[in-house]
């Protein structure tokens, strides 16, 4: 069993607030970490079981009354149940008196966000972050807003890097040896999403052209977002194209990244850019092998982009930092491919290439985001396929991919 990096905060939340939420995308470990929690005394409930949610449905109130020291997995089958949870715990604010699970952000609800406000903390689990399959604790972060990153000589680079980023991080996947088998189901795992999950959440008109929609969001990740062509695809509105963007968002597949700006730079994008929150789940919606993307290795820049942004949020959860990501790109198409905000507006830039080479001009967006930062610019990093940190002049250096778990 891997250790998670959300398990101590989800302890430590446990011991000072009445009810704790983790969430995250179906099967990437929420249920197996509640469990090893529940060994300490705790009653475990699923509603995944239909007998318990008809009667977590029909009776809120009298379902949640008598129970203390619960764990209640996926939680957004029976939303009002948190109405309920309100209830009982505004009579009686024991810490960690409920521990919450949820595949599909329940908190987008307004009614429900509102009614726990100071009630609950909300913990994000996504699937394993590389550290973690490893073992390792990381402190990629750390060093980047030092800025001393450092040669990895154990790097994973080449072949190798592009098996890692096709295997993505969900569990089942990562234990499956055989790379059709993965695929098998990353597809199996795309089809319970939109068919099941989706459901729970919300009525959803153009089911059937879901999987349409998916794939060609997948062949935008990494790139803005642009509600009306994703509409038109599946002959829908700019605002029903929004719409199941948002839901697809909900149920954790994909991710939105607001973009950065300030007043000192005019010429600033403003448009959100979308991401896959899972490399393999993305590889399986487009198709992609390893022998495919070997034989085409245009196709790995947007796949890697993908996988670094979601390690970026898994060790988010890791540090005691408190970062905030977005992009930056300005009217000269000059970008970075992630941006991390420090809560006291220290900035660092994060640019990624799937080459094992890095020259001066893969520097442009991050000296641009370093003028526009001035002193608030910590350090800016191109993350490359290779094994060396090679300083490219005052608070920038390229570092090797593997940086991120070494």
């Amino acid at each position: 069993m891997f250790e998670r990096f959300v398990e101590r905060r989800a302890k430590e939340a446990l011991s000072d607030t009445p009810v704790v939420l983790v969430v995250g995308p179906r099967r990437a470990g929420k249920t197996t970490l509640v469990r090893k929690m529940g060994e300490a005394g705790r009653s475990y409930i699923t509603l995944d079981d239909q007998t318990v949610l008809e009667a977590a449905q029909s009776d809120p109130v009298g379902f949640i009354r008598g129970l203390d020291m619960a764990i209640i997995d996926e939680i957004q089958r029976a939303p009002d149940l948190l109405l309920a949870i309100k209830k009982t715990v505004d009579e009686d604010y024991r810490p960690g008196r409920f521990l919450l699970t949820g595949s599909a952000n329940v908190l987008t609800l307004p009614r429900i966000a509102d009614s726990l406000a100071g009630r609950m903390e909300t913990i994000q689990m996504l699937p394993l972050a590389k550290a973690e399959i490893e073992g390792q604790t990381p402190t990629f972060l750390e060093r980047l807003f030092d800025g001393k990153l450092q040669s990895q000589r154990n790097a994973i680079v080449g072949d190798d890097l592009v098996q890692l980023v096709l295997l993505g991080g969900f569990p089942e996947a990562v234990s499956r040896d055989n790379e059709r088998r993965r695929q098998d189901w990353a597809r199996s795992y795309l089809t319970s999403i939109l068919t099941r999950d989706l459901r729970d959440i919300a009525d959803v008109e153009k089911l059937t052209e879901l999987p349409k929609f998916v794939r060609l969001l997948a062949e935008h990740s990494g790139q803005l977002v642009n509600y009306s062509q994703f509409g038109g695809a599946i002959n829908v509105s700019h605002k029903t194209g929004q719409r199941y963007v948002g839901l697809l968002e909900q149920v954790f597949l994909i991710a939105t990244v607001q973009p950065w700006f300030t007043n000192a730079l005019k010429r600033i994008v403003k448009t959100p850019k979308l991401h896959f929150l899972d490399s393999g789940v993305l590889a399986a919606a487009r198709g992609l092998t390893s022998d495919r993307v070997r034989a085409d290795r245009g196709t790995f820049g947007a796949l890697l982009e993908s996988f670094v942004f979601s390690e970026m949020l898994k060790l988010l959860t890791a540090s005691d930092l408190r970062l905030t990501p977005h992009h930056f790109r300005d009217r000269d198409m000059r970008e970075v491919d992630v941006l991390l905000e420090r809560d006291d507006g220290m900035i660092a830039g994060i640019e990624v290439k799937a080459s094992a080479t890095v020259k001066a001009a893969d520097f442009a967006g991050l000296r641009a985001l370093g003028e526009a930062c001035g002193d608030r610019f910590a350090f800016g990093v191109v993350l490359y396929d290779s094994t060396d940190v090679v300083p490219f002049g005052d608070r920038l250096a390229a570092a090797p991919l593997s940086c991120l778990w070494g």
